[in-house]
């Protein structure tokens, strides 16, 4: 975890723009059209300020890559060469393994045992590796996509499985093998292997294509949807192009695993493929990551065109600069990288890119004709893309489109911009709809507990919310000096009485901590906290340590309050946050004194109380004239 850059592994899956000390980005846990998704490389942690997601470099891989702890663990080892020591597993211990890391494991058997058939064995060569060297794939690209061939007869990968030790019943789960009438034998029998990988490779399933003309078989096969493959959530050739859409701002969208693959080797590396469905949001969410700028490559195919586009409004919606490219009759992708080379590909593409709906206007119309049936639908149809086009700084690009969708169909402009408002209204009353709220809850502590730690996180004005501050600068200014002779740590140790603190987990982490400087003699470093051993709690101290605290302008102007900087800002972070959180204690005990004072009968009792009463007068006193800040004052009278 201390090698672990979190800069670095989050960007192998979200496009970072520096900002600051910090790293920005568009969350890739929900969307969102303005990043909010903070990454702190000094205190190796990640923020979104919009769905409240946070943690370190470990539960990030393990959230986005839906991975265990031990799998998170052992993917950062791997991507940083550097070897787990692990025990043994027993068969009981392999038995109980949860379904997902079960396929997981025998998925990369299986992708380990294809690919080694198409590159040595006989019938591999013969019929396998004959097609893939007939498509002009290289040795190097059939590597680096880890194609493979099931050969056609003796149930070859069937037995190579059972004597792995791995039982029918998962082999069917992953959809390699199927059982018929009680007989088991091999799905992809006689065909090439297209493994598909994650972002971060791993093998969620397979397609597969045949070799020989079969009328009843379909050319193509994938893995049937279980726990690790969705079809709806994956993109293939994700994880081979990742890095080149990341560099170059730009994603191609093509239709086949081939398609994919030819680019690669024709040197156009940012490439991937939602074969053969439309647009999916989960997809998008993928490319969105990365870039912003798709541009989907078409052959001439008309029902091809139609079916591609019906997920382009969800991304329009989610502010993607959608283009796309018709290629020349009779080519595809594949065929047209071949043909003309990496160079000429980008020449075409430049000039042949037009936006989604100058695009849909163009074959829209063409479909259309002069049926007004057929006109009156694509001019909702315009229109329901339009609407989608709905950011404020969009709304230049929004009026273009609706003046020369108007212009084209011949249509009054007023009643086209209705119309569009319509489909917003409409859109905005669903999505204003109450839902049921999903539960994401860290194991360790409950949601509710969670959540409410989190707005008081949020909100530092409240009692809670100042004892979560004081923590926040134990941790992270605690082994500073505050004087020649003291450390934060211990000035705050003087100051503060645990049994002040009325927050469960605030206690028990200030207690932690103090624990560790008895026992080890030094205060415990940030990433303790941020590494905790709970999930929930490395959740609180991400929301803690990544507090959002630009301060307003209108503060210098109103209150003459500015940004403090320098060496000793820290020494302010302390005063301010403990001086706040002492004066609202004594608040709370001056008026729990006079509560008690209106009720206590016994004179020698009430001098004792109105002389403690008159000490937190003093000590109140004493911290306004050190601040002398609107906010304090303006407490009292809350």
């Amino acid at each position: 975890m201390s090698r672990a850059d979190i800069v670095d592994v989050i960007g192998q899956f979200v496009r970072l723009k520096k900002r600051g000390t910090s790293y920005i980005a568009n969350c890739p846990f929900h969307n969102e059209k303005s990043p909010s998704f903070n990454v702190s490389p000094a205190k190796g942690i990640f923020k979104c300020f919009g769905c409240g997601k946070a943690g370190n470099v470990v539960s990030f891989v393990q959230e986005h890559e839906k991975l265990t702890y031990p799998e998170a663990m052992r993917w950062l080892a791997d991507y940083y060469k550097i070897t787990l020591q692990e025990t043994e597993r027993s068969p009981q211990q392999m038995q109980q393994q949860q379904a997902g890391e079960a396929l997981r494991i025998f998925n990369e058997f299986a992708a380990g045992w294809l690919h080694e058939t198409l590159l040595q064995n006989e019938e591999g060569q013969l019929i396998g590796m004959s097609y893939f060297k007939q498509r002009g794939f290289r040795k190097e690209i059939i590597e680096r996509f880890r194609l493979g061939y099931n050969p056609e007869h003796n149930e070859a990968f069937l037995q190579a499985g059972l004597s792995k030790g791995y039982s029918r019943e998962l082999m069917e789960r992953a959809g390699l093998i199927k059982n018929r009438n009680g007989i088991y034998h091999d799905v992809y029998r006689g065909r090439v292997i297209f493994p598909i990988q994650s972002m971060t490779g791993r093998i969620l399933g397979f397609g597969a294509r045949i070799l020989k003309s079969n009328d009843k078989a379909p050319k193509y096969i994938n893995t049937p949807e279980n726990e690790l493959y969705i079809k709806s959530k994956v993109l293939y050739g994700m994880f081979q192009s990742r890095q080149a859409i990341g560099k170059l701002d730009e994603c191609f969208l093509v239709e086949g695993y081939t398609d994919v693959i030819s680019m690669h080797q024709g040197g156009v590396e940012n490439v991937v493929s939602s074969s053969g469905t439309s647009l999916t949001e989960d997809q998008l969410r993928l490319i969105g990551q990365l870039t912003k700028n798709l541009t989907i490559l078409y052959d001439g195919d008309a029902a091809g065109i139609k079916a591609a586009l019906r997920g382009l409004d969800m991304a329009l919606s989610q502010s993607f600069n959608v283009q796309l490219v018709l290629l020349p009759e009779g080519e595809d992708p594949d065929s047209f990288i071949q043909k003309s080379g990496v160079a000429k590909f980008h020449e075409y593409a430049k000039a042949q890119k037009q936006d989604v709906i100058s695009f849909r206007l163009l074959v829209g119309m063409k479909e259309a004709g002069d049926d007004p049936v057929k006109k009156s639908k694509l001019v909702n149809e315009i229109a329901e893309s339009i609407s989608r086009i709905n950011k404020t700084e969009d709304f230049a690009l929004q009026d273009h489109y609706i003046r020369t969708a108007a212009d084209k169909l011949k249509v009054d402009e007023s009643g086209l911009i209705n119309l569009v408002n319509k489909h917003i209204r409409e859109r905005i009353e669903g999505e204003n709809k109450p839902r049921r709220k999903e539960e994401d809850t860290p194991p360790g502590i409950e949601g509710e507990d969670v959540e409410e730690a989190v707005q008081h996180i949020a909100n530092p004005s409240t009692d809670a919310g100042q004892e979560w501050q004081l923590l926040r600068v134990l941790i992270e200014y605690g082994h500073l000096a505050y004087t020649d002779d003291k450390t934060v740590a211990v000035f705050i140790e003087e100051r503060v009485d645990p049994a002040l603190l009325e927050q469960p987990m605030v206690g028990k982490l200030y207690n932690e901590y103090y624990d560790h400087y008895t026992h080890y003699g030094t205060v415990p470093e940030t990433n303790y906290f941020v590494n905790y051993p709970e999930p929930a709690i490395q959740t609180l101290m991400a929301s803690l340590l990544h507090a959002n605290i630009d301060i307003s302008p209108k503060w210098k102007e109103k209150y003459g309050i500015e940004s403090s900087i320098g060496p000793m800002t820290y020494i302010n972070d302390v005063d301010s946050t403990l001086s706040y959180f002492e004066y609202r204690k004594i608040l709370i005990l001056q008026e729990e004194l006079a509560q008690r004072l209106n009720t206590e009968a016994d004179p020698i009792k009430q001098q004792k109380m109105q002389m403690r009463f008159m000490e937190l007068r003093k000590m109140e006193r004493e911290i306004l004239q050190k601040h002398q800040t609107v906010v304090f004052k303006a407490l009292k009278y809350k």
